[in-house]
C-alpha cells in the first residue's frame, strides 16, 4: 500500500467517525429579574419542548441597569425553573453570576425504557 492510499482512507475513516458522533445542541432562555408569571410559563413550554427535542438549555436572568440589586429574584427564578423540569432534566450547573448574567444549565436526563 503506497503512502497516498493510506492518507486517503484515513481521513476517510475520520470522516466516518465525525459523522457518527452525536453534536450537542444548547438552547438559551432569557429571562428578566421580575418575569411574571404568564412570561414564565411561556418560557417553561418552550424549555420543555427544548429538553424532550434532546438539547441542553443554558437559562439565564439578565441583570439591566439597577436590577442587579434583584440577585436573589433572578435565583428564585431559575431554582424554580429547574423544580418545575426536575422530571424530564436535570441541573448542571447551578445558578452563578458572571458579571451581569446570572446563568443555569439544564440537560435531559436519562431516558427511562
Amino acid at each position: 500500500m503506497d503512502y497516498k492510499k493510506f492518507l486517503y482512507e484515513q481521513k476517510k475513516r475520520e470522516k466516518a467517525l465525525k459523522q457518527k458522533a452525536s453534536k450537542v445542541v444548547v438552547k438559551e432562555i432569557r429571562f428578566g429579574p421580575n418575569t411574571d408569571d404568564h412570561d414564565y410559563e411561556f418560557k417553561k413550554k418552550n424549555a420543555e419542548k427544548f429538553i424532550k427535542d434532546g438539547a441542553k438549555l443554558k437559562a439565564y436572568v439578565f441583570f439591566k441597569g439597577r436590577s442587579i440589586v434583584f440577585k436573589d429574584k433572578g435565583e428564585i427564578l431559575l431554582l424554580r425553573l429547574a423544580t418545575d423540569l426536575e422530571e424530564i432534566a436535570k441541573v448542571e450547573q447551578m445558578p452563578k453570576l458572571e458579571g451581569k448574567r446570572m446563568i443555569m444549565m439544564l440537560a435531559p436526563s436519562a431516558k427511562k425504557k
